[in-house]
């Protein structure tokens, strides 16, 4: 973080160390607001008219009107990526309800809403997870009920993840009643032995992940067919592999799930090949 970096705040651009807001934002006072995140490669947006129609969408489920058309977001993506000279890494974007005195209720009027959007820098094709595969853990999911919407509110995934840090893998899976929802920051896959690739249906137990959509597609050229079901922990303890996706991991293989070996112990050849076909699709996206 220094001050040759570049945001956006509110219609400008603005070094790293001259960007503000302001006490009484919502976002800050309540988590009242959206983010999205949409990964870059090779300097281009990935998958990105997705990411700005998911965050079109949870925008409109709490009543937040949406700054700006999807040509305008990209264009305003596009400028801050050749601003901060990203290759690859990550475009955040984020809107909060604005700034108004605190109060639970809406604030009376058209408050502006606050935008903020920054990038960071990220390997994500050399990442060695992908070589090595990750490790992950099973956690109690202790979030609201409406997880469909990409809300800035993310205290509960802030505890899985440093639960998983404090056990030195990578993710944390989320369980509720005693089935894997997602991962802290991910989606979460698990592949049988007859070539079955499976994952939790979309409800609002979880969020509409856009990696996950893509990689559903891709499935077919992998062979694999798709089957959305809940996931009971114990059935990802015996998958033959298993792997979660996102904007920052792309397909990220899993070799064990709390301690317990996934497979070979090595990132699969159905999962090595979604990665391949993902990787592919990415960079003509």
């Amino acid at each position: 973080m220094t001050a040759a970096r570049t945001v956006y705040l509110n219609g400008e651009f603005l070094p790293f160390d001259q960007a503000r807001v302001p006490v009484m934002d919502r976002g800050f006072l309540f988590a009242d607001g959206i983010y999205e995140v949409s990964a870059v490669l090779d300097g281009r947006l990935v998958d990105n008219a997705a990411h700005l129609a998911r965050l079109d969408r949870s925008l409109g489920e709490i009543g937040i009107r949406n700054p700006h058309s999807a040509a305008e977001w990209e264009r305003l993506e596009t400028e801050l990526v050749v601003k901060n000279g990203l290759s690859e890494g990550l475009v955040y974007m984020q809107v909060t309800r604005g700034v108004a005195e605190r109060d639970f209720a809406f604030p009376a009027g058209d408050t502006p809403p606050t935008v903020v959007m920054f990038t960071q820098a990220k390997s994500i094709l050399a990442n060695p997870l992908a070589e090595t595969g990750a490790r992950v853990v099973t956690v109690e999911d202790l979030r609201w009920k409406r997880r469909d919407i990409k809300s800035v509110a993310l205290l509960a995934q802030v505890l899985a993840k440093q639960a998983a840090a404090a056990a030195g893998v990578a993710e944390a899976w989320m369980v509720e009643d005693g089935a894997i929802t997602e991962g802290s920051s991910s989606t979460a896959f698990v592949v049988t032995g007859d070539r079955r690739l499976v994952t939790r249906p979309l409800s609002t137990a979880l969020l509409p992940g856009i990696t996950r959509a893509a990689v559903m597609r891709l499935a077919a050229e992998a062979d694999l067919r798709v089957e959305e079901r809940l996931i009971p922990v114990t059935e990802a303890y015996a998958a033959t592999e298993a792997f979660y996706t996102s904007a920052s991991a792309f397909v990220m293989p899993v070799v064990s799930i709390d301690g317990r070996t996934i497979g070979e112990g090595r990132p699969g050849p159905l999962t090595r090949r979604l990665r391949e076909l993902y990787l592919g699709m990415a960079r003509h996206s």
